[in-house]
C-alpha cells in the first residue's frame, strides 16, 4: 500500500446533540493508540491537536428548537479551513466529536477537491442520513443536518457560504436503519444511493460499495469517508449517544474498511459520535482505531488475538 501522511485533527465538537461527552473522544482515540497504529504500518502522523471552534454572531434561528447554532457555526467554519490548509499535505483523519463537524470536514474537503480539480465523493457509514436542514429537524439536534448543508439545500443561511456543494449522486449512504420522515421525503426518487441494512442482509456489504468506488474511480475522483460509530451495532460498539440495534457487526466493518483501503481512493476520514463517557473500558474507541488501522492496511493475517470486543 501506498505509505501515507496522517494529519490527526482533533475535533471536539459537543455541540450538534443535547446528550454530552462526544468532547472527550479525540483525547480516546489517543489513548486508545491510532497514531501508533498509523506508524505500525509505516505511515507517518501528525498530530495537529484539538481545534476550537471560530467566533461568530448568528441571527437566531427560526426553528425555535434549534441547539446551539453559533457553536455549530463556528465549528464549520473552523473546520473548514482546517481541511482545506491540511488536505494538501496529506490525509487529513478528523476525530471527533459529534457528527456536526461533517459540514465543516466535508465542506473543505469538497473545496480542496474543487481547487485540484478534481470531483468529489462522500462515503456517509451511518444509521441515519444526516439530511436535516435547520428547518425541518424535530429535535433541533444539528448532528442531523451535515448532509443538508453540503449538499446545498435551503436553510442553512448562518452558515459559511459554500465554496463547493457535493453533488448529491455523488454520496453513498452504508447502514441505514433509522430515518426520519422528512428525510425519507427528500431521498426517496434523489441521487443519493442508499445502501440500509436490509440490502446488505440480502447482498452483503461488499457488492454495493464496489459498485460506488468503480464510480469513484472511472473519473479519478476524491473520497472523503465518514464514519459514525453508530454504523456499528451497539452491542461492540456502545459509546455512542445515538444508538439503533441492527448495525454492522465487526467482521463487516473490517470488510469494508479493507476493501476501501484496496481501492486507494480515501483521501480524508472522520471518526465521530464517540462517547467515551458511554463506553465500555475502551472496546468502542479501540475498535474504532482497529478499524482506521484496516483502512491503511492491516489485514486479517496481521490481526492480535486478543478478544478485545468481547
Amino acid at each position: 500500500m501506498t505509505q501515507k501522511h496522517c494529519i490527526l485533527i482533533g475535533a471536539p465538537v459537543d455541540c450538534g446533540k443535547r446528550t454530552r461527552g462526544c468532547l472527550m473522544g479525540p483525547d480516546a482515540y489517543r489513548t486508545a493508540g491510532l497514531a501508533e497504529a498509523i506508524t505500525e504500518l509505516g505511515h507517518t502522523v501528525t498530530d495537529i491537536g484539538n481545534l476550537t471552534p471560530a467566533k461568530v454572531d448568528v441571527p437566531p434561528a427560526r426553528n425555535i428548537q434549534i441547539y446551539k447554532l453559533a457553536e455549530n457555526v463556528g465549528w464549520t467554519q473552523t473546520l473548514s479551513e482546517a481541511a482545506q490548509k491540511a488536505a494538501p499535505d496529506g490525509m487529513p483523519i478528523f476525530l471527533g466529536g459529534d457528527h456536526a463537524l461533517a459540514a465543516g470536514t466535508v465542506a473543505g474537503m469538497a473545496a480542496h477537491a474543487q481547487s485540484v480539480g478534481r470531483p468529489f465523493f462522500a462515503l456517509w457509514l451511518d444509521a441515519h442520513s444526516d439530511i436535516h436542514t435547520p428547518d425541518t429537524t424535530d429535535s433541533g439536534n444539528l448532528h442531523g443536518t451535515p448532509v443538508g448543508y453540503v449538499t446545498g439545500r435551503d436553510g442553512f443561511d448562518a452558515y459559511p457560504a459554500l465554496p463547493a456543494k457535493v453533488d448529491p449522486a455523488n454520496i453513498c449512504m452504508i447502514g441505514l436503519r433509522s430515518v426520519d420522515n422528512a428525510e425519507r421525503q427528500v431521498l426517496e426518487g434523489g441521487d443519493v444511493m442508499l445502501v440500509d441494512m436490509r440490502r446488505i442482509d440480502e447482498e452483503g456489504i461488499s457488492g454495493p460499495l464496489q459498485t460506488f468506488l468503480n464510480r469513484v474511480a472511472a473519473v479519478n475522483g476524491m473520497l472523503h469517508v465518514s464514519l459514525d460509530v453508530d454504523f456499528l451495532d451497539p452491542a461492540i460498539a456502545p459509546a455512542v449517544g445515538t444508538t439503533v440495534p441492527g448495525g454492522a457487526t465487526v467482521r463487516e466493518g473490517h470488510l469494508v474498511m479493507e476493501i476501501l483501503s484496496d481501492s486507494g481512493l480515501v483521501s480524508s476520514l472522520d471518526l465521530v459520535e464517540l462517547n467515551p463517557f458511554l463506553d465500555d473500558r475502551g472496546k468502542t474507541a479501540t475498535l474504532m482505531v482497529d478499524l482506521t488501522a484496516s483502512l491503511l492496511g492491516r489485514r486479517v493475517f496481521d490481526r492480535p488475538t486478543t478478544g478485545r470486543y468481547a
